[in-house]
């Protein structure tokens, strides 16, 4: 054998060993798993024992991000460990999560980001869907969109928790990439109407102005139903992302159609609990105040005292009368920090109503 081929032989042999004893150490890891499930269970007694643990996550995957030597890249790390602890919880409880669908869609994406692929995803046809099947307890958590870097705030998310009690346990970012696609055996010279989602028609308007400026574009409720309805129609073209075209089996025309490279969408995770601190953590509140000069001043006055960064402000129609309007508040920090103690005892002072929404880790930044 040339000495190619015996190094070639050698390599392989390593490989072949480091793949058993990486085998046996995830044996481990899921026995342990297995194992605190039993200690949980044991010290739950009457109450339904917690198993999934966000800010225990975050902190495992933050630790293994910086103590990744390379030459795997921090993102891809991170990949294969969210869903080797995937596959541990699921030994404990499979976790049941709502997600904005149908199949296809970025939300679905954003949840295996957020849990792995051994969740059981739930589809669900509305944003209120998504709240009513977690605060009804069919479902451990719920994932929604809430921010577009391009078009700004999903409104309809933001208006559920004017009148639910769930709280935000988690936060995901995904970089959203467009495509157009059509049924494998559509004509692409004889498309005459673009489906997509009005938000995704939005963040491709320079594209399509530009290469399809005489062709309708039709709303969709998501992208994953305009991929769905051009395997019926073949004159019809669809946005949307990779995996509605995987989902679907649909055939990729352009690639990245998106206005904006960096064009990024903000999801949360709905949940029941509080979450604990991770370390690196954020808050959002919903604060009703006095309708008078100077009322948004007094709100922001004490972040901008105890130096607290804010990430977020949006405001919406109030519910209670003609004129009057909520801020839904996102800063870093998290509730049980002595200096957001402080600043959310002044704002409540001075506020008709400060609603806690919940803290909860910041997102990975690796999408």
């Amino acid at each position: 054998m040339s000495d190619t081929g015996d190094r070639l032989a050698e390599l392989r042999r390593q490989i072949d060993a480091l793949d058993g004893d990486i085998l046996e150490l995830l044996n481990q890891r899921a026995r342990c798993a297995l194992e605190v499930a039993e200690v949980k269970l044991a010290e739950s007694g009457d109450q339904a024992p917690v198993f999934y643990r966000p800010e225990r996550e975050a902190q495992v995957l933050r630790s293994i991000a910086e103590r990744n030597p390379g030459p795997l890249s921090d993102e891809k790390v991170v990949q294969v460990y969210r869903q080797i602890m995937s596959a541990c919880l699921a030994l404990e409880e499979p976790l049941k999560v709502a997600y904005l669908g149908p199949e296809g869609t970025f939300t679905q994406l954003a949840t295996l980001k957020q849990f792995g692929s051994a969740v059981i995803g739930m589809p669900m046809i509305t944003v209120d869907d998504v709240f009513r099947e977690v605060a009804a307890e069919n479902c451990n958590y719920g994932v929604v969109p809430v921010e577009n870097s391009t078009e700004g705030v999903v409104s309809h998310t933001l208006d559920n928790f004017l009148s639910s009690s769930l709280r935000i346990c988690g936060e995901v970012e995904l970089r959203i990439h467009h495509h157009l696609m059509i049924a494998p055996d559509a004509d692409p010279d004889k498309i005459l109407r673009i489906y997509s989602h009005q938000q995704t028609l939005g963040q491709c308007r320079r594209w399509l102005d530009g290469h399809y400026p005489k062709i309708p574009r039709i709303t969709a409720t998501s992208n994953a139903e305009a991929a769905r309805k051009v395997l019926e129609e073949k004159d019809a073209a669809a946005i949307a992302g990779e995996i509605a075209a995987e989902t679907y089996g649909l055939k990729i025309l352009s690639k990245k159609i998106e206005d904006e490279s960096d064009n990024t969408t903000r999801f949360i995770v709905v949940g029941r609990e509080s979450i604990a601190p991770s370390g690196k953590d954020k808050t959002s509140i919903m604060v009703s105040t006095h309708n008078q000069p100077g009322a948004l001043y007094k709100l922001l006055e004490p972040f901008h005292r105890h130096d607290i960064s804010l990430t977020s402000i949006e405001t919406r129609p109030s519910r209670t009368g003609m004129w009057s309007y909520v801020f839904f508040i996102d800063f870093e920090g998290h509730e049980q920090d002595e200096l957001v103690r402080q600043v959310l005892k002044e704002i409540d002072s001075d506020a008709l109503e400060v609603k806690m929404l919940g803290s909860y880790p910041r997102a990975l930044n690796h999408s």
